[in-house]
Formats: structure tokens, C-alpha cells, sequence
């Protein structure tokens, strides 16, 4: 992947900073209005219970750390981290406008090296957020590092299909479509672009469940969502 002379982290960076107006759109229109169903799975995944505290780590616009602080309420915490500022004031915005948002707060903050003690959290999310950390396995153990002993680590991110025909139809459509729709709606083709690149590169969910356990977390496995798309991957902190 070409990052223009600019390294992963930076490019990353740079890249949402510039789509964050249109973000929540594009991802409505890309998934075809599905992406609100994801969340809600992934948020059942982790295990969010009313009181719980939970961190949403590459939480973009806010839109899984919102869907968590309903699941926890108000006697719970969500902490929502991103190191994109212009997409954290989507989410600042966003939630101004909900209603019993006291308990949601947003940092702005390194996925590399979160700002929290070890043991923190009881249960840690990632949504579409692993495929742009510049070392996946480091930002995984930091997740790790940060949820208490048997709590969950969820990711929800976009995965391989395996089903011949649709698959080769499923790639077609991120590569040729999805620039096209990123290039009309936010003017920015190499954004979507990327978007394509990094599903291309990052691991197929078996895989992605043996990086799970190689860090370190026990009972991992993966939910294939519309044909494996999208795929949740969870695993246990011992």
C-alpha cells in the first residue's frame, strides 16, 4: 500500500481527518443500512451490562461508543478513544445531542499506547479499527493490557467472504463502487481507496482468531455477518 511518503500512522490520520463530516453516511451507504445491526451484535459480543465500564478503542464518530452507553446506562461508563480529532468532534457533536450522555466521554489518544492502567476496563470494543493501527498485534495487547481478567475483546471489522461468485462480485464492488461513491459524496476517491486497500490486506477472520490467541486470550472465535463481509472477532482475557 502506497502511503505517499507518509507513514501508517500519519497517513491513517490525515485520511479520516478529511472524511469525517461524511463518515457516518459513507458508512451507511456502503453497508447498505446495516451497520447500525453490526454494532448492536458487537456490542452483545462484548458482554455490555447495565454498570459496566467499557472502552471503545478507534471509536471514530462515537457511533459503537453510543451504542454501548445504552447497554451500560447511566450507572455504567463508556470511554470512546480516537487519534483523529476532526472525527472526535463529529462525536463531540453527536453527543451533545443525546439524551443521558453524562456517562460517555470521548479522549483523543494513541491506540499504540493507551492512556489507561492495566486492568481497567470490563470489556474493550474496536470497530473497523484494527486494519488501520501501523502493528495490530501491539495494539491488541494493549486492549488486552487495559480490560480486567475475563473480560472480552471484540473487534468488528470488515473480513474475507468465502462463498465463490459472491465473493468475486463482493471485491469488485469495494474496489470499483466504493471509490466511485467516496469520490461523489466526500471528493476524496483515495480515501475509499484505501478503505478497499486495507480489507484487502488485513487478515481473514480465521486468521484474525489465531492472532487472538496468540496474545493472549483464550475461547476466541468469529461471527461471519452478510456472507462474511464483516465478521465480529472475540476472545477472553484470562
Amino acid at each position: 500500500m502506497d502511503f505517499a511518503g507518509k507513514d501508517k500512522a500519519t497517513y491513517v490520520k490525515e485520511t479520516f481527518n478529511s472524511i469525517a463530516p461524511r463518515y457516518d453516511l459513507m458508512n451507511t451507504l456502503m453497508s447498505l443500512g446495516m451497520d447500525k445491526g453490526w454494532r448492536r451484535l458487537a456490542v452483545q459480543k462484548v458482554g455490555a451490562m447495565p454498570g459496566m465500564n467499557i472502552l471503545d478503542v478507534c471509536c471514530g464518530t462515537g457511533q459503537l461508543s453510543f451504542e454501548l452507553g445504552q447497554a451500560v446506562g447511566s450507572e455504567g461508563n463508556v470511554t470512546g478513544l480516537d487519534f483523529s480529532q476532526k472525527m472526535l468532534e463529529v462525536a463531540e457533536r453527536s453527543l451533545q445531542q443525546t439524551s443521558n450522555s453524562a456517562h460517555i466521554r470521548f479522549v483523543q489518544g494513541n491506540a499504540m499506547e493507551l492512556p489507561f492502567p492495566d486492568n481497567s476496563f470490563d470489556g474493550v470494543t474496536v470497530g473497523w479499527g484494527l486494519r488501520n493501527l501501523p502493528d495490530l498485534r501491539q495494539g491488541l495487547k494493549e486492549m488486552i493490557r487495559t480490560v480486567k481478567p475475563g473480560g472480552k475483546v471484540v473487534s468488528l471489522d470488515m473480513a474475507k467472504p468465502s462463498l465463490l461468485g459472491f465473493k468475486q462480485a463482493y471485491w469488485l464492488y469495494f474496489e470499483k463502487l466504493i471509490p466511485l461513491m467516496g469520490k461523489v459524496w466526500t471528493r476524496k476517491a483515495s480515501a475509499y481507496q484505501y478503505f478497499h486497500d486495507s480489507a484487502r490486506e488485513f487478515p481473514a477472520q480465521e486468521e484474525l482468531v489465531r492472532i487472538f490467541t496468540e496474545c493472549g486470550l483464550k475461547d476466541a472465535c468469529f461471527t461471519n455477518l452478510a456472507g462474511g463481509v464483516v465478521a465480529i472477532v472475540s476472545g477472553k482475557k484470562p
